[in-house]
């Protein structure tokens, strides 16, 4: 029995790797605007050194994603997931959601000197 061709574990890696990614650097911006604050903030910035390596697992991740849920219906047989419209709309919005988050973790050094 084969599995369904339906990109949700190419998704789902490029989302926890994107969060991950951002964790270092947007994570301490975000907490302290939302009113948190402690010393422990500071600890977020360790995962720093290994934002690259979470953004390139996102970027290949999000390739793999979108080369399963983007490729053409007629690849897909009538009775599995991928044939289900609402099915793709919704992998559809997720992807374009967690390709959002990529992109924050990617542009967010190059725009937070405008912000201090």
């Amino acid at each position: 029995m084969s599995e369904p061709k339906t990109g949700r574990g190419a998704l789902a890696t490029g989302g926890v790797a994107a969060i991950l990614a951002s964790t270092c650097c947007l994570g301490p911006l975000v907490l302290v605007a939302l009113g948190f604050s402690g010393a422990w903030i500071g600890n977020l910035t360790v995962l720093e050194p290994y934002r690259p390596i979470f953004i390139g697992t996102a970027l290949v991740a999000l390739f793999f994603a979108y080369r399963r849920i983007f490729h053409p219906v007629q690849a897909c047989k009538p009775g599995e997931v991928c044939a289900v419209p609402q099915v793709r709309g919704s992998y559809k919005l997720i992807f374009w959601i967690v390709a959002a988050l990529v992109l924050v973790a990617l542009a967010f050094p190059f725009v937070v000197p405008f912000f201090y």
